[in-house]
């Protein structure tokens, strides 16, 4: 048998540490906290061999089984009551309460905060074992899914070369399951990938009104107000339209939207912190079209919440429409999104599909929050880098910026394991 100890940061970096040197059919016998992170114990009680063929593991899934018994248990001793002596002074042991006990007894003064850090290890034991539960599960999964099914595990892996999410793939995987032919199974996997992406109907600056761009800084929202207008002014004139500028907290903000004004022939209101939006659009009320443009603040700003509560009191009657550059992160669009959907989101534009290497993560963002893409953006350029796309072209470039790689074993383990924890996180 091998026995062998393995230090990491946590618990996903240990386990990976474990598969990488045990293999798979590694059992993890213990796990414990120490400084800088976690020690796992791993043993291995058959030599390894030398190619692991991928198929079910029974030794591994009798582990797991164990592993779940343990949590049980845990779950189990976490929620029992503590019984305590009738002559026991019971304030000691009840939450904010403060209670003094007598000089005599000192060592029952020590009785709760000794609980208490028994009860923080064996939560920290419980939180590793599942942490190590969905890993292996996540493996298991995963070598399941390629010696059972060959051709699902290929389409997943032609999925994350594009960026979709997990929790969007998994759906529409779920349509083409019944599909033999792989290349009709990937035609119909983009078909409904296509479906699933909303394009408004009518092109927001032919539908008209107030149309203001939000998002964090670093987005390319007055670029691409300087495209909307420029578009606007070369087909229809610059009589009817206005600009507005809600950005007095970046250094020169509102003197670059002005320049842009006078190059384009179009009239610009700046808006100050503390002023009414609704005055400041009153007289622009006869303009087809009016473009707003905003702060890119951070989520805690008090600044932020003032000027979406702006945008969304009623008397404004503005579509807004969230910038997205598809060079950000998954966490990032997320972040974005929740950040600024209280005023009401009417679509997103996507920018900077230029320096992207990716738009499946801006795509999964749009499908799953159910927001139209009004707008692309691919350069510099104004206004000739700002594009109307359908659902079929913005799919078409999301497999062009595909990746080259495909994506390693370990990441499509975590990647299972991920879709393991999401039903927990959901419930939490």
């Amino acid at each position: 048998m091998q026995v062998k100890r393995f230090f990491a940061a946590d618990m996903r970096q240990a386990m990976k540490l474990v598969r990488d040197e045990l293999g798979a059919d590694a059992a993890i016998i213990g796990n414990r906290r120490v400084a800088g992170g976690v020690e796992l114990t791993a043993a291995l009680d058959y030599p390894m061999p030398a190619a692991a063929p991928s198929q079910p593991n029974p030794q591994l899934e009798a582990e797991l089984r164990k592993t779940q018994t343990r949590i049980a248990q845990a779950h189990a001793e976490l929620s029992a009551p503590v019984s305590l002596p009738d002559n026991q002074d019971r304030q000691l042991f009840t939450p904010g309460v403060a209670a003094v006990k007598p000089a005599s007894k000192p060592q029952a003064v020590a009785a709760p905060a000794m609980d208490q850090r028994a009860l923080d290890a064996m939560r920290f034991e419980l939180h590793g074992l599942r942490e190590l539960i969905e890993s292996q599960r996540g493996s298991l999964a995963w070598g399941q899914m390629q010696s059972r099914r060959p051709q699902q595990a290929n389409l997943w892996r032609r999925l994350q070369r594009m960026g979709i999410p997990a929790d969007l793939a998994r759906p529409l995987l779920d349509k083409v399951a019944g599909i033999s032919d792989a290349r009709q199974a990937w035609r119909m996997l983009l078909a409904h990938l296509a479906h699933a992406i909303r394009t408004p109907e009518q092109e927001p600056l032919e539908e008209g009104g107030v149309i203001a761009l939000v998002g964090p800084a670093g987005m390319g929202k007055t670029t691409t107000l300087a495209k909307l207008a420029a578009r606007y002014v070369l087909k229809y004139g610059a009589q009817s339209i206005a600009l507005v500028s809600l950005d007095s907290y970046r250094i020169g903000a509102q003197e670059q939207l002005k320049t842009l004004g006078r190059i384009l022939g179009v009239s610009v209101t700046p808006v100050d912190p503390g002023q009414s939006l609704l005055q400041a659009l009153a007289p622009l009320a006869r303009k087809r079209v009016v473009l707003i443009d905003t702060a890119g603040l951070p989520a805690n700003d008090p600044g932020l919440r003032l000027q979406l509560e702006m945008l969304a009191s009623r008397g404004v009657k503005s579509r807004n429409y969230l910038v997205m550059a598809a060079t950000s992160q998954g966490q990032v669009l997320k972040a974005a999104y929740h950040s600024y959907k209280q005023c009401g989101l009417s679509g997103c534009i996507l920018t900077k599909l230029d320096e992207s290497a990716s738009l499946g993560e801006a795509l999964g963002l749009a499908i799953s929050q159910r927001l139209p893409v009004a707008y692309l953006t691919d350069g510099p350029r104004i206004p000739d880098d700002l594009h109307v796309w359908r659902s079929h072209q913005l799919v078409s470039r999301a497999v062009s910026l595909q990746s080259e790689q495909d994506p390693s074993e370990d990441a499509m383990a975590e990647l299972f394991a991920g879709l393991y924890q999401q039903p927990a996180r959901q419930a939490g």
